[in-house]
């Protein structure tokens, strides 16, 4: 594998066709990239002790974690989200911060204020309080339930990982990933995030109901239940795993796949069939492909192949694309689904 020529932050991940990098050992990048694997299975093992039935939640979890990305979690209550992320909190040894989101909470209860305090002469200074954004892993949960305002103060913390207060900007310590909650159902009271922020999130997760044989087991564990979880990785180690993630080969046949899928989803391109012009206002924009490609990058890594496929980016087109879309009047009419117009994008460009 190969070193790209810079390294973008977390917060904002532009994956290219990597450069090569004469003073990298290729055997080293394949040691470590068997490695991942190995972590990849020991934080599937450790999280499934305590979440049960949500596989498919717990890999996109993961690939946007290896990925440097953030996620946004969209499920009803009591399907163990917040558990989720606080188990993988503990698993990685991450510094971890939950916020409840609420309609009262203003920009300085997340990002930290400014306090004036009297130093030993007399005099009074101010001096800056973090507030819980300044951690590795940050749960936003219901981050509907705050008003634009006060979403807003996440933006600059999740593009560029720090935040402003005070005339000054302080650096946000790294690794840093924000995982946000929203509840689907229950619209009264609730603010919907602008497209913008949803922007800002490398995937959107939709969480459902466990099968049968998974509820019964989880209904037998009872709440109080727990099961303990051991660190498996250090931040220091994260941080290092998601460089090899930007190093993975991705090969041009995938970038070419990944542009179609992107102006396939624009009604004013050409390659976006007759059909879904109709159905479609707005379509995905540069960010989502880059987000697609590394999303790519870290659920090949994660499962121990050396390179990209387009089966890679197939698999992960739904989450990175299904928020990003606006649907014109006509699809909301008629009851199409964000998942509904990306199977048509993905239909409109076969692999």
């Amino acid at each position: 594998m190969s070193s790209p020529s810079s390294s973008p932050s977390p917060a904002s991940p532009t994956p290219t066709s990597p450069a090569t990098d004469r003073g990298r050992d290729p055997g080293s990048d394949l040691a470590e990239l068997e490695a991942l694997a190995r972590t990849h299975e020991r934080l599937l093992e450790q999280i499934e002790q305590r979440v049960i039935g949500q596989r498919e939640v717990i890999e996109l979890l993961l690939v946007a974690l290896f990925a440097g990305g953030h996620a946004l979690f969209v499920g009803v209550p009591g399907l163990a989200k917040t558990l989720l992320v606080s188990s993988l909190a503990e698993a990685m040894d991450l510094e971890f911060s939950r916020i409840q989101f609420t309609p009262d909470l203003m920009p300085s209860d997340i990002t930290g204020s400014e306090v004036l305090e009297e130093v030993g002469d007399g005099r009074r200074s101010f001096r800056f309080v973090p507030g819980p954004v300044f951690c590795n892993l940050l749960l936003a949960d219901e981050i509907n339930r705050t008003p634009p305002k006060t979403q807003a103060a996440l933006l600059q913390a999740m593009q560029e990982s720090k935040v402003s207060a005070g005339g000054r900007t302080h650096p946000l310590p790294l690794p840093f990933h924000v995982f946000a909650t929203q509840n689907p159902i229950e619209q009264e009271g609730t603010y919907p995030l602008p497209e913008a922020q949803l922007d800002r999130f490398m995937l959107e997760i939709l969480v459902d109901y466990p099968d049968e044989a998974a509820e019964r087991q989880i209904v037998a564990m009872g709440a109080s239940e727990r099961a303990p979880t051991s660190p498996v990785l250090s931040p220091a180690e994260l941080t290092r795993q998601q460089d090899l993630v930007r190093r993975l080969p991705v090969p041009p046949s995938v970038i070419e796949h990944v542009v179609a899928l992107l102006r396939a989803t624009r009604p004013g391109e050409d390659r976006c069939p007759p059909a879904l012009r109709e159905l479609l206002r707005w379509g995905a924009g540069p960010r989502a492909g880059q987000q697609l490609v590394l999303a790519a990058q870290a659920r090949a890594a994660l499962a121990g192949r050396e390179a990209v496929t387009k089966q890679d980016v197939r698999a992960l087109a739904p989450a990175v694309l299904r928020h990003r879309l606006v649907p014109s009047f006509a699809a909301e009419s008629r009851g199409v689904s964000p998942d509904e117009l990306v199977a048509q994008v993905l239909a409109a460009v076969p692999a």
